[in-house]
């Protein structure tokens, strides 16, 4: 997952956020910011971006391979010239504006080949200091792109954390002094020109873990690993020369402009003693002990200074070239202007936030660059703390602003310029105040008199006054009729002269300009000419104003009612009151007072405001009422015409969904009708197929009971054949034979009965099973008449339902419903006429079915009158083979073997009865089966009558209800 991480800015007065800017993936370690404050860059591991602080949009980025990386990229001072600095030793320079590589450094010797990992700048720009994991620290010329010097620290030192040079206000940026943060956490102060230790900060005990130097030089805040913060002051560690002698520091290498041999620069270290190395052909090396300098020469090094920037040489310096160099400029300013750089006083007059003359700035000089704003507004309202005058002074940010564009990345020395401007040159500007400084213009006056009259007798005629002609050059100080360039070699003048320069300058102005002044005629023209760039050449002016100095009179010469420079008192700000204090103070009451009055105004017209926006609210909430009012009646309108077309398109298709529902009817009477034709047709012929059935049956029945008559008779004529030929074998054989032949007569008999058993039990049988199915049949036909009848009933009540609805939801229709009713009356009664066909033809089927059950009724009777036949014949059968004796009268023994061996009349006249009983019987059995079949016949007769009796009941009613 990708993280962006960004910046911000901050404003360090109101403390809130100015811009974020986002665009490293990775965490920045390195922020630097270009001298004039409008760009920065920011460094990564991976890449640096260059940002434009008046947009704070990214304008350059610079991507590297993940294999190289890069250690450092920052700005050099007082030029736009950018060094990157990459992990493989590489060091490059680019140009700022157009990003165009300018240089790159050779790599280092390899007698002293390290990985730089931290370097130092000059404040000129003309040294790189360059250190890494050794106690070896190279020196690199920028100008001849060449490594001059290597500085070998003490042994003890194995890695340089930290490099920063020591800055100084009187070395013109050329710093001598490096700091040197090592490994062990001391940081060592080294020369780097006499490579003398001159102090150092920090102990093994209470290490140093960072620290940084303040711009002045004058302290030193030390983060101490313990987490303690620890402030030094420079000036007080200059002078500690009783502490022990540090340790030997000693140039190795001293590289010359020619290049010399590697061998000749090697230089081997001792204690006390320093070898030298062999003198070579080409070139000569100094080797130098570092030692303990035991003269201040930091307390002498401010007279030194000042005898080298002797106010009389820059004069002359100046004549010569016209101009101070650009480089040193800034420095020579604050030198004339003898700065006393009171951090602790301006602080204070800044704590005091915005003055209120100046909250609304902007309004008023709106400029593009919120930075120069920013510092405009806190340089005026420094002033304003300082004097109350300048809360008043209309003209005071004509007066400040190109000093502020100057310096706007130091504002004390903003403000103290500006202060020390208003003190000497702007003396005796505010006599007069609110109005302009009448004497000085009187005195710019009288000069322009004495040097050219023809030129003011012009200005007289046109009525053109002072304050036309030269206060507009002095309330803007000469920055809107000037470029930068000429305004800068203009002030280097000025400021190097007496405060009456600047009004010789406004005389000379005008009489260098007098070609184009003389040829003007009206009033706008001058105006005009006085607030724009004109085609002047600056250094002619300046020369008119030397010449103007040189020759004008003692009496209107500006210099005798002038006083000359003082300068800012050190420590605390001089008081300045030379100006009408009644004045001020009135014109701050009666200020206060309108500003009273204006706040009463405010709050009152912000009263009515919002009354006034109460009533226009409420106005469009009203009208907003109104408006959506309309929008609910239109949309009302709108859904009713909807809903009037959605009741069109219900009715249609209602009427659409009737003729369906009517021809669905149609349909469904026609289906009921073939329906109830197959189902009659069905019935029909299962009821054929069942009398066939039946028919079938009776005639195997009587089929069966004709051959059961014929074997029953044949079997009575085989008995009679075989009593007939046992009456003979009875006569023939004696009585043992006699009963043998008994016996199997009575076996045959047994056998005859059981087939007889068997036989009826088979009928029997089949009886109950044509019974069991007649019962089925009667279930079932029950079944269809519930069904018929249950079907009847939903047809009614849904036609009683709809007729019931059709009756509550359309009285107006009442007539058609009548007509269908009548319709519906005439369907029943052809239904009832086809009902009564139905019924007419099913009560003859019904008699039919009455006939058969009594002759099945009959059946039964017969099968139980024989049952209880056979039963009596069985009985007695087994009670004479039980007692076979008993009939037998014994009268001797031929009177019993005659007995027994001869059938008697009587047993024959049992057989010819059992005979007659036999055909008895049959004949009640099929007496019986016809009695129960009517009997079941006359059931379902009456059952049938049942059910047509309830479905006539049932249909009467939708008759009723319809009538």
């Amino acid at each position: 997952m990708e993280i962006s991480m960004f910046l911000t800015c901050v404003e360090t007065v109101t403390k809130e956020l100015v811009s974020w800017m986002r665009g490293h993936e990775s965490s920045v370690f390195s922020i630097s910011v270009h001298g004039s404050g409008r760009y920065a860059i920011t460094t990564s591991s991976d890449t640096a971006q260059l940002w434009d602080l008046d947009t704070f949009q990214r304008k350059r980025k610079l991507n590297i391979l993940q294999s190289v990386g890069i250690q450092k990229v920052f700005f050099l001072p007082l030029s736009n010239t950018i060094l990157s600095c990459f992990k493989d030793n590489s060091i490059f320079a680019w140009e700022c504006d157009t990003l165009v590589c300018k240089y790159q450094l050779p790599a280092p010797p390899e007698s002293s080949n390290i990985l730089y990992k931290v370097f130092a700048v000059t404040r000129d720009g003309r040294i790189l200091a360059a250190g890494g994991k050794s106690n070896h620290i190279h020196l690199w010329c920028l100008e001849a792109k060449q490594l001059f010097r290597i500085i070998q620290m003490p042994t003890k030192v194995r890695a340089i954390r930290h490099l920063e040079f020591l800055p100084d206000s009187f070395d013109a940026g050329s710093n001598q002094v490096l700091g040197v943060l090592s490994q062990d956490g001391i940081m060592r102060f080294i020369n780097i020109q006499t490579c003398k230790l001159l102090f150092e900060i920090g102990s093994l005990d209470d290490g140093i873990s960072s620290s940084v130097i303040s711009p002045h030089g004058r302290y030193i805040a030390s983060v101490m690993e313990n987490g303690s913060l620890n402030i030094y002051s420079v000036q007080t560690l200059t002078k500690e020369i009783n502490k022990p002698p540090p340790p030997l520091v000693k140039v190795i290498e001293d590289l010359p402009k020619k290049k010399g041999n590697s061998g000749d620069l090697k230089v081997k270290v001792t204690s006390g003693r320093v070898r030298r190395p062999a003198r070579s052909r080409e070139s000569k090396i100094q080797t130098r002990i570092l030692k303990q300098d035991l003269t201040c020469g930091f307390e002498k090094k401010e007279n030194e200074l000042s005898d080298g920037l002797n106010k009389k040489r820059l004069q002359i310096l100046l004549k010569g070239y016209g101009e101070f160099p650009t480089k040193y400029r800034m420095f020579i300013w604050r030198s004339l202007l003898q700065l006393p750089e009171n951090q602790t006083a301006f602080s204070n007059l800044i704590d005091k936030g915005i003055h209120v003359a100046f909250l609304n700035l902007q309004k008023k000089y709106p400029i593009k660059s919120r930075k120069l704003l920013r510092v405009l507004q806190r340089t005026l309202s420094a002033l304003a703390h300082w004097s109350a005058i300048f809360s008043d002074t209309p003209y005071l940010p004509l007066l400040a602003f190109p000093f502020v564009k100057l310096f706007q990345n130091n504002q004390l020395i903003c403000f103290e310029v500006v202060a020390t401007l208003i003190i000497n040159w702007c003396q005796h500007w505010f006599e007069y105040f609110p109005n302009p400084p009448i004497n000085i213009l009187s005195m710019i006056e009288n000069v322009l008199a004495f040097h050219d009259k023809e030129l003011l007798q012009h200005f007289i005629n046109h009525d053109v006054t002072s304050q036309l002609y030269a206060w507009p050059l002095l309330e803007t100080v000469f920055s809107e009729v000037l470029t930068r360039e000429e305004w800068l070699k203009l002030f280097d003048n000025v400021f190097s002269n007496h405060p009456s320069f600047l009004l010789m300058t406004v005389v000379a102005y005008n009489i260098c300009s007098r070609a184009p002044l003389l040829n003007c005629k009206r009033k706008d023209d001058f105006e005009y000419f006085f607030h724009h760039r004109n085609n002047l050449d600056i250094s002619a002016v300046i020369r008119e104003a030397y010449r103007l100095l040189d020759t004008t009179p003692a009496d209107i010469h500006p210099d005798s009612m002038l006083d000359a420079f003082v300068a800012l008192t050190k420590g605390q700000y001089p008081v300045f009151n030379q100006y009408p204090k009644f004045i001020v103070d009135y014109q701050t009451q009666e200020r206060e007072r309108i500003r009273n009055d204006e706040l009463d105004y405010l709050r009152e017209r912000q009263a009515v405001e919002e009354m006034q926006a109460e009533v226009d609210q409420q106005r469009v909430e009203d009208e907003a009422w109104y408006q959506k009012q309309e929008l609910l009646r239109r949309a009302e309108e709108t859904r009713r015409e909807i809903l009037l077309q959605e009741e069109e398109k219900m009715i249609q298709q209602r009427q659409r969904l009737a003729a369906v529902r009517r021809e669905l009817k149609v349909k469904e009477m026609h289906l009921q009708d073939a329906a109830r034709r197959r189902l009659l047709q069905l019935q029909q012929d299962q009821r054929e197929m069942e009398l066939r059935r039946l028919d079938d049956e009776i005639e195997r029945k009587v089929h069966m009971r004709d051959r059961e008559i014929a074997a029953t008779a044949k079997d009575l004529e085989m008995r009679h054949l075989e009593l007939e030929s046992q009456k003979r074998l009875y006569e023939k054989q004696n009585l043992s034979r006699n009963q043998e032949a008994v016996a199997k007569e009575m076996k045959e008999n047994a056998d005859a009965y059981r087939q007889k058993v068997d036989l009826e039990e088979h009928m029997f049988h089949r009886l109950i099973g044509t019974d069991q199915t007649q019962n089925q049949k009667i279930h079932k036909l029950i079944e269809e008449n519930l069904a018929k009848a249950e079907q009847a009933c939903l047809n009614t009540d849904w036609r009683i339902q709809a007729l019931h609805k059709q009756r509550c939801s359309d009285l107006h229709r009442n007539e058609c419903y009548q007509e269908i009713a009548k319709l519906l009356r005439k369907n029943r009664k052809k239904e009832i006429e086809v009902l009564n066909a139905m019924m007419e033809g099913e009560a003859k089927k019904w008699e039919e079915a009455e006939e058969k059950d009594f002759h099945l009724k009959s059946e039964k009777k017969t099968a139980a009158l024989s049952d209880a036949s056979r039963r009596w014949f069985l009985e007695k059968e087994i009670h004479d083979a039980q007692h076979p004796c008993d009939k037998v009268v014994p009268k001797g023994r031929d009177e019993e073997f005659a007995s027994g061996c001869l059938p008697r009349a009587s047993q024959l006249n049992d057989i010819s009865e059992m005979e007659s009983l036999t055909q008895i019987s049959l004949n009640q059995r099929k007496m019986h089966w016809d009695a129960m079949e009517q009997d079941l016949m006359e059931r379902a007769r009456n059952l049938r009558q049942r059910l047509i009796t309830q479905a006539q009941n049932r249909c009467q009613t939708p008759h009723l209800l319809a009538t």
